[in-house]
């Protein structure tokens, strides 16, 4: 283990025993707001110091199994107990140190949010909005199997069936730290079905993820700054989605962020719902605001997740799926467009752990 995380650990063990005297104190214990500060904190700190006592126990263990190797060099049976008890202790210590890495890694306090997944098809046409339901079925497959609830807040469909627009609510464990890095631009390269010579084509959609965010993290919006509008929903949705004006359409006036919902029968619920999307875009907006203020000091992981990065190209013909931003290149195109995106998301977010990573150690030696 290195000697910064190693130090920065001992920190965490002195900061246990702070914590656990705070809370054995009487004026503490009186102050409920202060009380629940301090245990959520105690909640945190106390099984990364856990694993940390068991990593140094391990470490006692070894020394003790190559201490008893040494010592029986003229005993078969105990140098082959020793040896196991060796393995094993370098085994455990490998796995201790990986889960004390990421447990020490700085948290985005979204990552356990429900998201917004907002799909757009961009150059291309009719191929690009045909791509975004590709990217769509894509994304919805990716959840059936984590076990979210998906709903489709809205959706403009195009004339071929893809979609020129649609905004996918995403509901579950840690949903937002899962798909964070999916915003960006997505170039796919293939033989569309109404080319008539077998050309290859190439076009483009993008993809912004949403962190949604609960009533007391929501940006406050003046309703006087709010122009609603409703109308007629349409696409699927049977034969009451063309009797009543439904669908919500909300125009925040300063920004010109708008956000519309049709999914639901009841005006007052996709009005609900439309406010919901136009928070979490006003609260992405000032996100972005913050990262490009910052870039200069600090500069970005994986992406500024802006819509104009393209960030993976899907190329048909030749089954691959490239991600520009680690270089890395998978041959199982049609099971990726099926749902399965556990080794590229799991990819992205080790990238991110080892330049996080990095980054702490540079600033432990600054």
């Amino acid at each position: 283990m290195k000697e910064f995380l190693r130090a920065r650990l001992q920190r965490y063990v002195e900061r246990l025993a702070e914590l656990d005297f705070l809370l054995s104190r009487e004026d503490i214990m009186g102050d409920m707001r202060q009380f629940l500060l301090l245990s959520r904190e105690h909640a945190d700190v106390a099984p990364i110091v856990a694993r940390f006592e068991r990593r140094q126990q391990r470490e006692r263990d070894l020394e003790a199994a190559r201490s008893l190797l040494d010592d029986a060099a003229q005993d078969a049976a105990m140098a082959e107990l020793a040896q196991e008890e060796i393995a094993a202790a370098e085994a455990e210590l490998g796995d201790l140190d990986a889960q004390l890495e990421r447990m020490l890694l700085p948290k985005d306090p979204d990552d356990e949010r429900n998201a917004f997944v907002e799909i757009r098809a961009g150059t291309g046409g009719d191929e690009s909005a045909l791509f975004a339901g590709d990217l769509l079925r894509m994304y919805t497959r990716y959840c059936e199997r984590r076990g979210w609830k998906t709903e489709l807040l809205s959706a403009s469909m195009s004339e071929l069936g893809g979609y020129k627009e649609a905004v996918l609510r995403v509901a579950g464990d840690a949903v937002y730290g899962a798909l964070k890095f999916e915003s960006g631009g997505h170039r796919v390269q293939r033989v569309p079905s109404t080319e008539t010579q077998g050309r290859i084509h190439t076009s483009a959609c993008t993809v912004a993820v949403l962190a949604e965010p609960d009533e007391e993290q929501a940006v406050q919006i003046n309703p006087a700054e709010l122009r609603i509008d409703t109308f007629r929903a349409s696409g699927a949705g049977g034969q009451h989605i063309n009797k009543t004006d439904s669908a919500v359409r909300i125009t925040h006036l300063p920004t010109g962020i708008v956000a519309e919902c049709q999914d639901d029968r009841s005006q007052h619920r996709n009005k609900a719902r439309a406010l919901q999307v136009l928070a979490a875009r006003i609260a992405e907006r000032e996100r972005s605001e913050r990262a490009a203020r910052h870039a200069a000091e600090r500069k970005s992981l994986i992406g500024s997740g802006d819509r104009s990065d393209r960030i993976r190209t899907y190329n048909f013909p030749q089954g691959r799926l490239t991600d520009h931003r680690i270089g890395l290149t998978l041959y199982k195109l049609a099971a990726i467009m099926d749902g399965d995106l556990d080794e590229l998301i799991e990819a992205l977010h080790a990238y991110e752990a080892a330049q996080q990573l990095a980054e702490l150690e540079q600033a432990a030696h600054a």
